[in-house]
């Protein structure tokens, strides 16, 4: 066995005993795990926190909100510093035989790799956690590309473990992938695609977070709340959640509704089937009724109207003021009721404007509340909705 200087140094404690060289070994080898141990939760628990917290004095709010990162990121470099100086200290601290010393060097060269991959990685998460603080994060993400760095990381950590071990340089281990680079191919053939729709995905802004996409293929439609390397995941209204490979949606089509939550307002297209042998030409009596009914000259204009105006002609032009003088219909955005292709279920009259609040459950409210009174108010014009006879008869009263 080498003794060490350390051993050097504690022999003398032990002198006149049998096993002196035993007991001195036993002592060095305690005091430096002792040290290496200190040296760690000094590092952790002092020195490095208080970098951290002169750190938050700069920037409370964001440093606060990167606590766990830092953290985690604190433990890593102390865990990486005491590595460099075992390693530095070994020979002159630990007593070994020259078999037992080469293997844990190298374990110790292995701990100094990872760490320094898995340090690596949280600077990266860091740095993507400080990115999306800021207010265009949402339009350009990076966890794609956060990812990717990452897995290269480790990928360069394994080659130079590969190497460690092998003693070998790592460019014989990097020499070697041409060998089995159609293995590789397969074995990352959805990373490669994912990293390069990634890519095209925050060069062309297609979708970032909190985007309400549909993809029909997928049964996916819902909020973006991960836009990952391989995957990107869906909650879907019903709160389930769909994982949709982040390369299908640039080779395949998805929707998008973030053009119309930027927008003015939601497009609400309904329409109504009129029962085609309940139009008539309106009348003097016709407009008579109509007119005690409701005050057809604030929603409809006489010079507007032709000489000879139907009872579904009255009816568009009044459905048309209605929605122009609701309230919370945009009247910025396209407003029009129009007359569709007569079909085999009556003649299709489709009302087409836009709701000003975006809001899912506000937004189906208002569209009952248009078809209900547009609905009510078709007996008032003498108009019959088209509806297929069931063939249940109704209960005598």
């Amino acid at each position: 066995m080498n003794e060490s200087q350390l051993q050097t140094l504690v022999e003398p404690w032990f002198e006149g005993m049998e096993q002196a060289s035993l007991f001195s070994a036993i002592t060095a080898t305690g005091l430096g795990m002792l040290a290496i141990l200190l040296l760690y939760f000094f590092l952790r628990s002092l020195m490095l926190p208080g970098v951290q917290s002169l750190a938050a004095k700069l920037s409370p709010e964001r440093i606060t909100m990167l606590a766990p990162l830092l953290q985690k990121l604190n433990r890593r470099v102390a865990g990486i510093i005491c590595c460099v100086v075992f390693l530095a200290f070994f020979q002159n601290v630990f007593p070994s035989t020259e078999l037992v010393g080469g293997v844990v060097r190298t374990l110790a060269q292995i701990a100094l790799i990872v760490y320094g991959g898995f340090i690596v990685s949280s600077v990266v998460s860091v740095g993507g956690a400080i990115y999306n603080q800021f207010e265009f994060a949402r339009e350009v993400p990076i966890q794609g590309l956060i990812q990717l760095v990452k897995l290269v990381t480790f990928i360069i950590c394994a080659i130079l473990i590969f190497s460690l071990l092998l003693e070998k340089s790592p460019t014989y281990i990097i020499s070697g992938f041409g060998a089995i680079a159609a293995v590789t191919m397969l074995v990352f053939k959805d990373t490669i695609l994912g990293f390069v729709a990634s890519i095209q995905i925050a060069a062309n802004r297609l979708v970032t977070y909190g985007d309400w996409i549909q993809v029909d293929n997928y049964g996916a439609d819902g909020e973006v709340i991960d836009l990952g390397l391989n995957t990107v995941k869906v909650r879907n209204w019903d709160n389930t959640i769909t994982t949709i490979p982040t390369y299908m949606l640039v080779a395949g089509s998805f929707k998008n509704w973030r053009g119309m939550q930027e927008s003015g307002g939601r497009r609400i297209k309904r329409s109504l089937n009129i029962d085609m042998n309940s139009i008539r030409l309106a009348d003097e009596a016709l407009q008579q009724r109509i007119s005690d009914s409701i005050n057809i000259d604030d929603y409809v204009k006489a010079s507007n109207l032709p000489e000879q105006v139907t009872n579904l002609g009255l009816f568009r032009r009044y459905a048309e003021g209605y929605l122009k003088q609701h309230e919370r219909i945009n009247n910025e955005l396209t407003l029009m009721v129009r007359e569709m292709q007569p079909l085999n279920h009556g003649l299709p009259i489709e009302f087409y404007c836009f709701s000003a609040d975006k809001r899912w459950i506000s937004y189906e409210h208002l569209q009952a509340e248009i078809m209900d009174h547009l609905l009510a108010m078709l007996p008032v014009f003498e108009l019959r909705p088209y509806q297929s006879i069931t063939g249940q008869m109704s209960s005598p009263n």
